[in-house]
């Protein structure tokens, strides 16, 4: 099968990235915890917009902050033992194309087995058996144009069930999923 894969919030653990270097670059004392929105950036931070947020992060004078990301915790583990039964397919969308070239850069050096990269907005348009995503904007373009998939919803704080997903809320509930599925 082709897993359609998200990164930022499922494999990369997008939230703690941002806030240790917001925490850095401010002296800020933010928590991961703090974030329990989607648009956190711009309630618990100073940034006015998600413009503001985004120029902040691909400063051009150091790495997007896709580039040094931690992983959560059993996601490289359970997408290798994945791989080697399906295809890895990863769908994520990212702001701009310095970002595009520090996730590539971040992949090969976490040592993802991908198959694929696709970096789009549109997720929906990567044809995949089964997709895992934790936007929910992504949940309900994928649910809205891929009524047939498997859609599944990483549980994280900022977002809610949604019509359509299956929550998953560790890398083994997802791999038992997975095997489910195929079967």
């Amino acid at each position: 099968m082709r897993l359609g894969i998200d990164l930022d919030g499922v494999v990369a653990n997008f939230t703690e990235g941002w806030v240790t270097r917001y925490n850095e670059d401010f002296g800020a004392s933010l928590s991961p915890e703090d974030v329990t929105t989607w648009g956190a950036m711009t309630e618990i931070a100073h940034f006015a917009d998600m413009e503001e947020f985004w120029s902040w992060a691909a400063a051009s004078s150091r790495p997007t902050i896709f580039r040094h990301l931690p992983l959560y915790p059993g996601a490289l583990d359970a997408i290798k033992r994945l791989s080697a039964r399906h295809d890895i397919v990863i769908v994520t969308a990212k702001p701009n194309a310095r970002a595009d070239e520090d996730t590539r850069a971040w992949i090969a050096d976490v040592g993802l087995p991908a198959s694929e990269v696709h970096i789009t907005e549109e997720k929906w348009r990567i044809d995949c058996d089964v997709y895992l995503d934790d936007a929910p904007h992504q949940l309900r373009e994928l649910t809205l144009h891929r009524p047939d998939r498997v859609v599944c919803r990483f549980v994280r704080p900022w977002n809610q069930p949604y019509p359509g997903t299956r929550d998953v809320r560790d890398w083994d509930e997802f791999v038992s999923l997975v095997d489910q599925v195929w079967c």
